[in-house]
């Protein structure tokens, strides 16, 4: 593993692993989820004179707030707004329902509204017209708002109302397409969440009735409370933030509602102090038996210069996870992609996004455009929403002492999203292994509307910041019901590079490889491919790394970091890619490093490039049968009796 040049550090006469584990915010306001409404004006009175419990002004306050929502709820029916309407309730005014049509730029009107109900949850469809004619045909369009309203009780006392928009179906917006999980009963039933972060507020009010105590520790304390350690700045927040995205319950009048809202949530505090191996390890193992999924928003510095990932422990972990977890169906590890693009960092430099064990997301602003916090890496398999540019929304959620917040930011916000939906996709099938998981990823996230200048075309759309694009409850439940299981997972281990090859301004190694054919080992299909490579340089961030496969499929397994000054170089890096998944892996292979910056006097040496090939294999191992053809190139020059090739030197499968 590559460490950084500060990741050790002494303490009380032993060598601790310190590695600073940032928190994956963004800086921008977004509430792309759950939508504050009703009572915004009065939120700042609410929190600051909590202490007045007594006072004339805070029981007065309490009445009228009270009053309006009783006459809210039993006097007016199910209201769609307008996203302009939610726009300006979000800017913390207060109306009546006819003054938000008479103050919103585009009136809503009903034409039809229809309501499902499924559960706790109302979802009402509103067809209304649009407010400008398409064209120049001068007829408006029928237009559709979706919504979901939790109208079954009123909220009581505290001031925001369940509403939650996790899906659209304007022409101009996407979403995540929940409501059609939810229409056929999977709201993560019987489904396990846990959050590794700095604990979770187990008695909340929006969690307390998922919360699981099987699903949660306390590693930095030692204890079986994870409840998170309270500040002034209350800097221990991001647990409970993330869990109420996963699980809040539905229909009580918190904060807003979780996408798996039946599903069990638990949380382990392990970034509140120290983070060594031993205390990831312990994370990322407990209860393997017990919990289906693990989230995790954290990871190594977002400053363009850091090169880290898990250490030994940490890595037995997550083999042990995938292989023995869920009774040897695979724990599911969700991680959050990065804040680093500002740095211009690369998640590819972090060893738990870049891991294939791992299911990493990244984000997408409302308006389908790349953050500015994006980092883009071909590790990442797919996205969802949250906070983009000022004036954007952020995401509604759990907060700290039974509070909520509006302000959820950065790749922290989309990972949990994504824990979400993966269980109503295990409530539909919970036979699900882990790589079926991701599978299923691929082949369900929408391309859609989402703005990338890479997209391209790998059999489905594909881009360096979004993967294989947004994330789709509806579409991941629906192929989830009738998957087979893909099989036992093959690995191909090729030693590319014989002897050490001088960088320059431009190195371009190319290898024809026949993906293990004639051997146990054989794939047939890619999933995930890594290029493991030891190089040195005399500044690292001047290089760009690119791998071509066979079909022409071209990823950038490293973008230039102008922050990374660094000379160590790489040191049996494994950088990974998804971007040929499907692929037949036979045929040429191509390694491109390049110094985008040369300057005359830099130095560079490419001493290591083995190619590592996972995915499926054929379903019986016989060369001589249809499904086991023949290598479609020539790399294989010497067959044995039963035409299986002995001609190149294969070495033994190499341990993570």
């Amino acid at each position: 593993m590559q460490a950084s040049s500060q990741r050790c550090t002494c303490r009380s006469g032993a060598l601790w692993r310190k590695v600073s584990r940032k928190l994956r915010r963004g800086q921008t306001r977004l509430s792309v989820i759950y939508f504050p409404f009703l009572y915004l004006p009065y939120v700042f009175i609410w929190n600051h004179l909590f202490h007045l419990r007594h006072s004339l002004l805070f029981i007065l306050l309490t009445v009228r707030n009270l009053f309006i929502q009783i006459m809210f709820y039993h006097s007016v029916p199910p209201i769609c707004l307008s996203p302009i309407s939610l726009r300006s309730l979000q800017r913390g005014n207060s109306f009546s329902v006819r003054e938000r049509q008479m103050l919103s730029p585009r009136p809503l009107t009903c034409n039809r509204l229809s309501v499902f109900k499924s559960e706790s949850i109302t979802i009402a469809r509103c067809s209304h017209l649009a407010a400008q004619p398409r064209g120049n045909s001068g007829v408006q369009e029928v237009m559709h708002q979706n919504c979901i309203l939790s109208v079954h009780e009123p909220p009581l006392i505290f001031p925001y109302l369940s509403l939650l928009c996790l899906f659209q179906s304007t022409p101009t917006h996407q979403d995540l397409n929940t409501r059609v999980a939810w229409a056929q009963g999977y709201t993560g039933r019987g489904v396990v969440v846990t959050i590794l972060d700095d604990g979770i507020e187990k008695d909340h009010p929006d969690l307390i009735n998922n919360y699981d105590p099987e699903a949660s520790y306390d590693v930095n304390d030692g204890d079986a409370d994870p409840q998170p350690r309270y500040t002034q700045r209350n800097e221990n927040r991001h647990g409970t933030r993330c869990a109420g995205e996963v699980a809040a319950a539905a229909n009580n009048g918190v904060c807003g509602v979780g996408v798996a809202y039946n599903a069990k949530i638990g949380g382990v505090r392990m970034l509140d102090g120290e983070v060594t191996d031993v205390v990831e390890a312990h994370s990322l193992s407990l209860n393997s038996q017990h919990i289906h999924i693990y989230s995790a928003s954290w990871g190594p510095e977002d400053d363009g210069k850091s090169l880290d990932g898990p250490a030994k422990l940490a890595k037995e972990a997550f083999l042990e996870g995938i292989t023995k977890g869920r009774s040897r169906l695979g724990s599911i590890f969700v991680w959050a992609s990065g804040n680093g693009g500002r740095e211009q960092d690369s998640c590819n430099c972090d060893g738990y996004t870049n891991s294939i064990y791992t299911l990493s997301i990244s984000s997408t602003t409302q308006s389908g455009n790349v953050p500015w916090y994006s980092e883009p890496c071909s590790s990442t398999l797919a996205t969802t929403f949250s906070s983009g540019n000022p004036g954007e929304k952020q995401i509604v959620t759990t907060d700290l002492r039974q509070k909520c917040t509006d302000s959820h930011t950065g790749t922290s916000a989309s990972a949990p999203l994504a824990a979400g939906i993966i269980a109503l996709a295990l409530e539909a099938n919970m036979n699900l292994t882990w790589r079926d998981m991701q599978h299923l990823v691929v082949r369900t996230s929408q391309p859609g509307r989402l703005s990338a200048v890479d997209w391209r075309t790998n059999g489905v759309g594909l881009s360096h910041s979004y993967g294989y694009g947004l994330l789709d409850a509806g579409a991941v439940v629906a192929l989830a019901q009738n998957w087979t299981s893909v099989g036992p997972q093959h690995q191909c281990v090729l030693t590319m590079l014989t002897e050490p090859r001088d960088i320059g301004n431009k190195l371009v190694f190319s290898k024809s490889v026949d993906a293990c054919w004639g051997r146990p080992e054989y794939v047939s299909s890619l999933e995930h491919v890594q290029a493991r490579l030891t190089l040195s340089h005399n500044q690292r961030g001047k290089l760009a790394i690119h791998l071509i496969s066979p079909l022409g499929t071209r990823s950038t397994l490293l973008f230039p970091r102008p922050n990374d000054f660094s000379s160590e170089g790489f040191n049996d890096w494994a950088f990974m890619t998804t971007h040929s998944w499907d692929e037949d892996p036979q045929g040429e292979w191509t390694l491109e490093i390049e110094n985008v910056a040369a300057n005359g006097r830099d130095y560079g040496v490419l001493s290591q490039f083995n190619l590592i090939l996972w995915g499926i294999g054929p379903s019986v191992v016989n060369p001589s049968s249809s499904d086991f053809p023949r290598p479609s190139n020539n790399s294989c020059k010497t067959f044995d009796a039963q035409q299986i090739c002995i001609g190149e030197l294969i070495p033994p499968t190499h341990k993570l």
